[in-house]
């Protein structure tokens, strides 16, 4: 396994992040996990980025979510601390500038939750979005709880949280996940021409009108009751066969506790 990377590029005032490991689907490795909240931290600590881009390695996919041979398995003994050290924060939570996604392929699980924490999301024709956590023991505990009923209807919210169902780009689209959905080859470049006009705004203005627009959200208590039940969850027996089984290439026999 590889640990992979989270790539960090700066031009004409867009950070472009991308998740490379495109031979595993850009999977999230624990290296990847801390490396994304690195460059996050870098791009918001810059003056001289206004817009940041998110996007996948590869043409399969944006991300599967967390690597389920290391980072699952570690969560699931208490290692809660390696996707979220702060209770009351989730993916982009400090980024007070706007974030253009690019999703170029599969983006499910921890890929959704990490899109849930951009403003603006242009997908490809045949990327496939799911939260299918509760199908190996597991809750999205990355903020999905929280941010998908906010950002969807919430019975297309509770579809994806408790069928662990995949759906398509132009039904994502249909339900106000993503903007746009284009050829795949056009993506990446729309998404940085989204970023480009964006970047042209006055800065003041536009980190302020996304600042007010999340903190108005006041999702911090949230986001900490949601991680104090993802605690409980992840300590069962069920967090720990459903991984095993999905690694096995088995059906995981749940025994509810």
């Amino acid at each position: 396994m590889t640990a992979g990377d989270v790539g960090y590029d700066v031009v004409d005032g867009i950070a472009t992040l991308t998740l490379d490991r495109p031979e595993a689907h850009n999977a999230l490795t624990v290296h990847m996990v801390r490396r994304f909240a690195e460059a996050s931290a870098a791009a918001q600590a810059d003056d001289d980025v206004r817009v940041v881009v998110v996007t996948g390695a590869g043409d399969k996919a944006f991300c599967a979510g967390g690597d389920l041979g290391e980072l699952i398995p570690r969560l699931t003994t208490g290692e809660l601390e390696i996707l979220t050290p702060d209770p009351t924060k989730r993916f982009l939570s400090d980024v007070d500038k706007p974030v253009v996604a690019a999703v170029n392929g599969l983006c499910v699980a921890g890929g959704l939750e990490l899109l849930l924490g951009t403003d603006i999301r242009v997908a490809a024709n045949g990327a496939v979005f799911g939260l299918p956590e509760v199908r190996w023991g597991l809750v999205p505990g990355g903020g999905s709880h929280v941010r998908l009923p906010q950002q969807v209807p919430w019975a297309f919210a509770m579809q994806l949280l408790l069928s662990g169902d995949h759906v398509g780009a132009e039904r994502a689209r249909e339900a106000g996940l993503v903007n746009e959905v284009l050829p795949r080859a056009d993506v990446l470049p729309r998404a940085q021409a989204i970023a480009a006009g964006i970047a042209r705004n006055a800065p003041l203005a536009v980190r302020a009108a996304k600042e007010i627009a999340v903190r108005a959200l006041a999702n911090e208590p949230r986001f900490a009751l949601e991680y104090a039940l993802n605690a409980r969850v992840v300590a069962s027996e069920d967090a720990r066969e459903g991984p095993r089984a999905f690694t096995e290439k088995r059906t995981p026999k749940f025994v509810g506790r």
